[in-house]
Order: structure tokens, then C-alpha cells, then sequence
């Protein structure tokens, strides 16, 4: 059993696909409600793509189809392309072809009963004309439509023909069970390459021997250029600015509501869990004390709710402050709301958590508070600051206009320098910067990987040309041209950085697997895996009350590791590394608590019904991918790739995002 759910996790994704665009093409064209027809133009392209049998796919059915998605934007638009709609399509002929093969075809008759059905008026009975003049306003073609109601009808019945076979065996059932509630605590070593490169250093005589067998690999495709360049820093020239008293309360009263708040206030129990053995008593003890606390609308008093937190919490200092934390909470816009309050930032006034929150071993029961508002006293040091910034950037750049005139004009990086340094809060010497020969995505000192700065650099041809202003970090540049090297092979020492971290990759890929087995043969004990794996300077770590399908740390998560730790017994180590993507993984279970069988009769038939749908679809899916394959070996399936190339070639790529300067964010209505 475990081998045929291995199966399914591995093609799943073709289930999905295929029949994933079937259904939403069945809804999306068919059933969609007051469309007409005049919202749809599909290419009139008659041109054959696939042949399936005796079925035809064209240009223009690839293109209704794809139009139809179009309503959902251009990423739904990408991920369906026009290969995708075709083997959608290739899929759904297949399916036919077997159903009539196997006399399984829907008949007109139960075509006509579907249609019949879905069609019916308030009284029950079958309009015919109010059916053609809806099939007309929604799709514009009634036999298309009859078309694919017959074939989803006999895929229907193919399916069920298919799953009268299919069964799960009463031990398949409770081995599941077992898998899935069955816990570890697992100490594991996660090896990668890139760890293991940072140990190895290749001598000069081998990274001079492969530079030489390998130097048209390292040639420069595009011209470098050498500059220096004038920067102007917003923070420093933004400093001298006098924002008066008046402009900080004109800030403050334009803010939007939710940058006048100092946070939240939230009360808190806190239930310690001393042991684990008494994990499942203290979330009961949670549970009860959520069913006084919450009313029948989920909201409690804080004076009920303080009551509670003096008698029950364990944390001293919130619950002598009648649950309340110490000062109010402020989520952090710009970080994702893990953490343990920030949940409480989306309940409503009152709200007390519904469910006990397992955070850091302990459980924590929470209650909304009021909003706290933020005083003009208390904003003004964050104003003061947002407002020197976003006035000091557009001082900055005005004054980087003047320098980058001036420069034009005199072409000294130094004096022009010396001539604004008071002016820009700065020393001749922090404004003078250089780089060494930089081209397209090189990551360049004080710049980083720019491409604004790349762009620049691309008009400045000849000695001391001057670019236009240029945002980078912290600020702004204006760079003169010292030199250009044209397109061609480096020295090795241009690229000595850059060919020994070849080196180092190579040598790891090869090493690695090695250097999992030593740390195996040098562990006596589970206990040992995450000390040795920090030790070595590897990812390592000990999750505690590990199931499947939960990710092991930085080992990450999957059917490997799944089933590699199932197959442990506690105090065992796996006698060979295991291999998980493009990392090395070594597990050990330290604990081991088998599944808890008293609830397996309560979670028996739901085990089994999942099985039984994930193992049909199983069957389904390499039923119809064996018939695919026999109808291509037969020829009964053609792709013409002349006109699938052409069809793509016309496929318009994503617009990629505009370029621009790096303004600060305004939090403002």
C-alpha cells in the first residue's frame, strides 16, 4: 500500500492538470451566468493542432479556451498556456475514445436526461427554446456544448467502471492510521553542498589548470566599464532640514487611521505543559476555561476574563496585571503574522480565541482588546524621521541634478565634489566612490545588483562621459567613465573568485555523499546527530513530535523522509544517508510514541474513503496515461509541431514591471 500511495504522490500533479482544466473549462464556459457571446472573440483559426482518433483539436478551440480564462488576469492566463490546454484537450479525447472502445459511451438519451436536468424551469419541465437561446447567449455553439456533456458523461461512467476494482484492504486501513498519529523526536543532519564548499579550498595550481581548459566559459559576452562616481546620501543631506513643530501636527492629522494607533491591548492565560505526558490534560483544562470566557457571539469581559488569568495563568507578570500584557501590541506591517499576538490583531473587539494557541510548548488563550491611540507626543519621533527622509530624498536629488550638471560641465569627480560637500552634509571623501570594471548583474560594492545603475553605465562610452542621476542605496550617484574593456576572455584573475567556487561545487558534489557516511560511522547515539551536525558547521536539529507531512527543520518535508522515519525504531540511526532534493539528510529517533490504537474505530471509515478516492484516482490517472501512450505507439495521436510552434510563438510573454526610482513609502490616506 504504501508503495501505490508513493505512486499517487508522484503523479498527482498529472491528475491535477488534466483534469483540472477540463473542470474549469466545463465551468468557465459552459456555466458561466450572464455571459454572452459578444464577451467572447475566439481566434477563427481552423488550422489542426492534435489529431486523437478520429477527433480534431484546433487553433481556434485552444483559443476559446484560453480566452475564457482570461477574466482571471495574466497569471491564470501563464499557468494554462497553450501546451497545457492542448494536452487538456489530448486527455479528454483519449478518455472518449476509451469509453467507446469499452461501450461506455453516454447515449443520446442520457445526454438528453443531463441536459434536461440542468435545465428545468421553475415547474420541472424542460423549456427547449429557453435551452438553445441559453446555450447561444453563454457559449454560442449548441452542439459543442451537447459534445462535451456527452463526454463528460462517459468519463463519469469510464471512472466508475474503473473503480468497482478498486479496494482497500482493512490492514492497509489501520497501517495509514498508524502512519499518520504516530510521533518521534528526530535529530537529523542536513548536508548541502554549499556548506560543504565553504570548507574546500582548490590550490592555484587546480584552478589555474581548469581556467585554461575551460576559458571560453568565462568569456565577458558584454563590455565592462570602470567609473567614478559622485554619491550624495538622502539621510545625511536630509539631516540639515528644520521641520518645524507645525509640519510635524500637519503630518500627524493627514495620517490614516491605523498609523495613529500605539497597538492593541490583549489579555492572555498562560497554561505551562511541565511535561509531555500532560500535554493532552492542560489543552482540556484550556478548552474548559474557552467555554466559560467565550459567549455565544465569541466575546468575553476583561473583567471575567482578568478573573480567570489571576487564578489559572502561570505567567506571573501578565496575570498580576489582570491578564493584560504590559504595553500594547503593534504588529509589524512588513513581517508575516507568525508570531503569537498577531493573531489577535484580526479579532474583533471582545473576541476571545476560539481554540487554545500551542506557541513555544505552552498553550495561550487570548482576548482582543481596545485599540490604544497614538498621542501627537508619542508619534512625533517616528514623524520627525519619516518626514526628514521623504522632504530629505527630494532635497538630495535636486542637489544630485546640480552636482551632475556641474560634473558635464568640468569633468573633475574630485572638485565637484569639494565644491558640494557642505551643502550635502558630506566630506569630499564620502562622496568620492569608485568600481572596479563592472558589467550587466555583476553585484558591485555600495550598489549591489542594480539595474537602474547598469543602465546607466550602458550610455557612457568614452573617458570621462557623465550619466544622468541614478538611484542607489542609501542615496544617488553621478558616474564618469575612467575606462571600457570590450567583449572578450578575462586573465585568470579577473575570474579567480569565480572559478574556485566552481571548484568548490564540483569537489562538493562528489564529496558529499562521503562526508554524510563519515558523520554516520562517528554517531553512537541519536541524542549525538544535532550536536555533531553543529559541530561540523551543517544544518542540524532535534523536532520534537514529528508526524508525517510535517517538515523536519531544514531537512525539509516528503514522502522520503516520511517514510525513512517511520521505518526507525526508537534509538536508531539510518544506516545510510538519505537523499531529499539536493540535500543529504541523517536521521535518528530519539523517541518514538506509536499510534494511540483507541481511536482508530472512530477514524477508521474516513481513513478508508480518503484512501479509496486518492487510490481511484490512482487507477484512473495510469489508466488513461497507459492509453495515451498505446494510442501514440498506434498512431492514433498526431501533434502537428509545426503549428503548436507557431501557436506559442504567438503567445505574448508577461510584461515585466516597470523600472523607477526607489521612493520611500508614504503611510498616508
Amino acid at each position: 500500500m504504501l508503495k501505490a500511495l508513493g505512486r499517487l504522490e508522484r503523479t498527482r500533479n498529472i491528475v491535477i492538470l488534466g483534469f483540472a482544466i477540463l473542470m474549469a473549462v466545463s465551468l468557465v464556459i459552459f456555466y458561466a451566468p450572464g455571459r454572452s457571446a459578444g464577451s467572447i472573440d475566439p481566434s477563427r483559426n481552423t488550422e489542426t493542432v492534435a489529431k486523437v482518433g478520429s477527433k480534431t483539436i484546433s487553433v481556434a478551440e485552444i483559443a476559446r479556451i484560453r480566452q475564457s480564462y482570461a477574466q482571471y488576469g495574466a497569471q491564470m492566463m501563464a499557468q494554462f498556456g497553450n501546451r497545457a490546454v492542448l494536452d487538456g484537450l489530448i486527455s479528454k479525447y483519449v478518455i472518449l475514445a476509451e469509453a467507446e472502445r469499452l461501450g461506455l459511451a453516454a447515449s443520446d438519451a442520457e445526454v438528453a436526461e443531463q441536459i434536461r436536468s440542468l435545465y428545468k424551469d421553475a415547474a420541472g419541465k424542460f423549456d427547449l427554446e429557453k435551452y438553445k437561446q441559453s446555450i447561444m447567449d453563454r457559449y454560442g455553439d449548441i452542439e459543442t456544448f451537447e459534445n462535451d456533456t456527452r463526454a463528460t458523461i462517459s468519463q463519469k461512467k469510464l471512472q466508475a467502471f474503473l473503480n468497482a476494482s478498486v479496494n482497500v484492504s482493512d490492514e492497509e486501513i489501520e497501517e495509514e492510521y498508524k502512519r499518520r498519529n504516530t510521533s518521534f523526536d528526530v535529530g537529523y543532519i542536513s548536508l548541502t553542498t554549499d556548506k560543504l564548499a565553504a570548507k574546500i579550498q582548490p590550490t592555484d595550481e587546480e584552478m589555474r589548470s581548469y581556467f585554461d581548459s575551460h576559458k571560453e566559459s568565462y568569456r565577458f559576452e558584454e563590455p565592462q566599464r570602470k567609473v567614478r562616481y559622485i554619491f550624495v546620501n538622502t539621510e545625511k543631506t536630509g539631516s540639515k532640514l528644520q521641520i518645524s513643530e507645525a509640519d510635524l501636527k500637519q503630518e500627524y492629522d493627514q495620517l490614516a487611521p491605523q498609523y495613529k494607533e500605539a497597538g492593541i491591548k490583549i489579555q492572555q492565560i498562560v497554561l505551562k505543559v511541565a511535561r509531555k505526558d500532560l500535554d493532552s490534560q492542560v489543552e482540556k483544562k484550556a478548552k474548559d476555561l474557552i467555554a466559560k470566557l467565550r459567549g455565544p457571539d465569541g466575546k468575553g469581559t476583561d473583567a471575567a476574563f482578568a478573573e480567570a488569568a489571576k487564578g489559572q495563568s502561570e505567567d506571573p507578570d501578565t496575570a498580576r496585571n489582570s491578564g493584560f500584557l504590559l504595553k500594547p501590541f503593534k504588529a509589524n506591517p512588513n513581517k508575516k503574522a507568525e508570531g503569537l499576538y498577531e493573531r489577535a490583531v484580526d479579532m474583533q473587539v471582545g473576541e476571545v480565541s476560539d481554540i487554545p494557541i500551542r506557541f513555544g510548548g505552552n498553550y495561550y488563550i487570548l482576548r482582543r482588546g481596545e485599540s490604544v491611540p497614538k498621542t501627537f507626543a508619542e508619534a512625533k519621533p517616528e514623524l520627525l524621521v519619516s518626514l526628514r527622509n521623504r522632504r530629505g530624498y527630494g532635497v538630495a536629488f535636486q542637489l544630485a541634478q546640480k552636482i551632475d550638471a556641474r560634473l558635464k560641465e568640468v569633468k573633475d569627480v574630485q572638485k565637484v565634489a569639494q565644491e558640494f560637500a557642505a551643502e550635502a552634509n558630506m566630506t569630499p571623501a564620502e562622496m568620492v566612490r569608485e568600481t572596479g570594471y563592472v558589467k550587466k548583474d555583476d553585484d558591485v560594492p555600495d550598489v549591489g545588483t542594480n539595474q537602474q545603475f547598469e543602465s546607466a553605465l550602458t550610455t557612457l562610452n568614452n573617458p570621462n562621459d557623465v550619466g544622468e542621476v541614478v538611484g542607489i542605496k542609501n542615496g544617488f550617484a553621478i558616474p564618469m567613465l575612467l575606462d571600457k574593456k570590450e567583449p572578450r576572455i578575462p586573465e585568470f584573475d579577473e575570474v579567480k573568485t569565480k572559478v574556485a567556487d566552481t571548484l568548490k561545487q564540483q569537489k562538493a558534489k562528489e564529496q558529499i555523499e562521503q562526508k554524510a557516511k563519515d558523520l554516520i560511522a562517528g554517531l553512537s547515539s541519536p541524542g549525538d546527530i544535532k550536536a555533531l551536525g553543529e559541530k561540523e558547521g551543517f544544518d542540524s536539529g532535534l523536532e520534537e513530535g514529528f508526524k508525517r507531512e510535517s517538515t523536519l527543520g531544514k531537512a525539509g518535508a516528503g514522502e522520503v523522509l516520511d517514510d525513512a522515519i517511520y521505518s526507525l525504531k526508537e534509538g536508531e540511526i539510518t544506516k545510510t544517508p538519505i537523499r531529499v532534493d539536493d540535500k543529504w539528510v541523517i536521521l535518528g529517533v530519539v523517541k518514538r510514541d506509536n499510534a494511540n490504537m483507541a481511536t482508530f474505530g472512530a477514524e477508521r471509515e474516513r481513513i478508508k474513503q480518503t484512501m479509496l478516492r486518492d487510490r481511484q484516482s490512482q487507477v484512473f490517472a495510469d489508466y488513461i496515461t497507459a492509453a495515451e501512450e498505446r494510442m501514440k505507439r498506434d498512431g492514433k495521436i498526431k501533434i502537428y509541431t509545426d503549428v503548436l510552434t507557431r501557436l506559442e510563438a504567438a503567445e505574448p510573454a508577461p510584461a515585466a514591471l516597470p523600472g523607477g526610482l526607489n521612493f520611500p513609502n508614504l503611510p498616508r490616506e
